[in-house]
């Protein structure tokens, strides 16, 4: 009986090693691309950041970013542009999402079958194409006129305006997904109640699809805040975005440890907002469980 008890136990053991050597073969894959794509990279960026020209230890390199004026005037840029294009693409996206979700019109229909096209579209030709359209005498200006035709390219109106355009279709993807999510049960028992359109937003749809607002948010900082090209195309040359600025610095000043510690800071700040995405998600996992 006893050597029957040990074989089970002997086969019970054998088969979760070998799911366990499974699981590590399954996961191997994953991890391997994760440390040479993004955990080696970092860990080489912090350590380049902290060295000087003579591969000392020093922090020279953030006494420059955080000294430096014309760099601190790119991060203060690069924070207004992040915030407002947020802010705006969020709004935006969050209306449309509404509008497709609630309205039964001909329109509405059209507008849900296209409106995720610029996702398919190739960042470099969109940003060319915008060139073209609003540059000093393109097709716009060849409409109002050229002395009518505000200052659009390498100006922040620009950046703010291609930024809106790249980020709407992914945002109004994940928030119209959300607004989908909720129950219609719940809406017509509102309506039926006398809620109006403010309180049925204020106290049902918002509440329901905040977390969805939260991830959308948590990806568009992370996209915008190093984003390279349109700031490069469109922006003005000085002060600049961080990413161009990193470049710039890697580049063609040839100077690794800034362009480092550049690189270093916006990690920092991306990994803040993902502190915080992360934070709100396990406050809420607590909440729901109680």
């Amino acid at each position: 009986m006893s050597r029957e008890v040990a074989l089970k136990e002997s086969f019970v053991i054998q088969k979760k090693t070998k799911l366990a050597v499974l699981g590590i073969g399954l996961v191997m894959p994953s991890f391997l691309t994760l440390l040479v794509l993004v955990i080696y990279p970092v860990a080489l960026a912090i350590m380049e950041s902290f060295q000087n020209e003579e591969d000392a230890f020093s922090l020279e390199n953030y006494q420059y970013i955080f000294t430096e004026p014309l760099i601190l005037q790119s991060i203060q840029h690069t924070l207004v542009i992040t915030f407002i294009s947020c802010f705006l693409t969020l709004g935006l996206s969050y209306l449309l999402a509404i509008y497709l979700n609630f309205s039964n019109s001909i329109f509405s229909k059209i507008i849900n079958k296209l409106y995720f096209i610029p996702l398919f579209i190739p960042g470099v030709i969109a940003i060319y194409g915008f060139l073209n359209f609003y540059r000093d005498n393109g097709w716009v200006a060849r409409i109002i006129g050229e002395n009518n035709m505000p200052s659009i390219i390498y100006d922040m109106k620009g950046l703010l305006m291609i930024n809106v355009w790249f980020n709407i279709p992914f945002t109004t993807m994940l928030l119209l997904s959300a607004l989908q999510a909720i129950p219609r049960s719940v809406i017509e028992s509102a309506k039926d109640t006398g809620a109006s359109r403010l309180r049925l937003f204020i106290h049902f749809i918002l509440p329901l699809s905040y977390k969805t607002m939260l991830v959308a948010l948590t990806f568009l900082f992370m996209g915008l805040i190093g984003s390279f090209t349109a700031p490069f195309l469109i922006d003005r040359n000085a002060p600049q975005m961080l990413g161009v600025s990193m470049q710039q610095h890697f580049s063609v000043y040839n100077e690794i440890g800034q362009s480092s510690a550049l690189a270093v800071f916006m990690f920092v700040l991306c990994s803040i907002v993902g502190y915080v995405y992360i934070q709100n998600n396990m406050k809420k996992s607590k909440k729901d469980m109680f």
